[in-house]
């Protein structure tokens, strides 16, 4: 698969098999997005993959919304996305570099989290990326350390439905030349 045709194939899948992954395709696929580009080469994102039924059964019944958590509840893992606070975006002062502040964290985070879903896609697997969680109640039940932020979750498994794609805008609706 080239890369046009895994960007155009990739789907938000909200519906799983019930298969397990294996470690070593989820640690190929961390290894791919590790290339994501990052502040300075700053390298903040970190993963925590979630394959306990009662942790899985935790976030899913007290700390998604009901959406969310009809996703997370059918998962055999689950990847929390957190990242390295104070890294990206900042001078070695701890001053911010730009009026951005400290949101170019969250950006990095994104990207990183673009390439997982791309390379799971690659390797057969479907994903969505979820924002809505309670952020505090994740944190503490994972023992997320104190010197990173949640940024998000990823669904990750095998697909047991095939989305028709989404209506997309047009280029000239996108683009605008100056």
């Amino acid at each position: 698969m080239d890369t046009t045709q895994c960007i155009q194939t990739r789907r938000s899948i909200r519906k799983y098999k019930s298969d397990p992954i294996d470690h070593t395709l989820l640690e190929s696929i961390i290894s791919t997005a590790s290339y994501s580009p990052s502040w300075k080469n700053t390298q903040i994102t970190r993963y925590i993959a979630i394959e306990d039924s009662s942790i899985l059964k935790k976030i899913a019944d007290d700390y998604t919304p009901s959406y969310n958590s009809n996703i997370v509840s059918q998962l055999s893992m689950l990847v929390a996305v957190t990242m390295v606070k104070g890294r990206s975006g900042f001078e070695r002062d701890g001053s911010y570099s730009t009026k951005k502040g400290d949101r170019w964290q969250m950006f990095d985070a994104g990207i990183a989290c673009q390439s997982f879903c791309l390379a799971a896609h690659e390797a057969g697997l479907g994903t969505v990326i979820m924002g809505i969680f309670d952020e505090d109640g994740i944190r503490n039940l994972l023992n997320i350390p104190e010197e990173q932020e949640l940024a998000a979750l990823i669904a990750v498994g095998y697909p047991d439905i095939s989305p028709e794609p989404p209506k997309r805008k047009t280029v000239s609706e996108l683009l605008t030349y100056k």
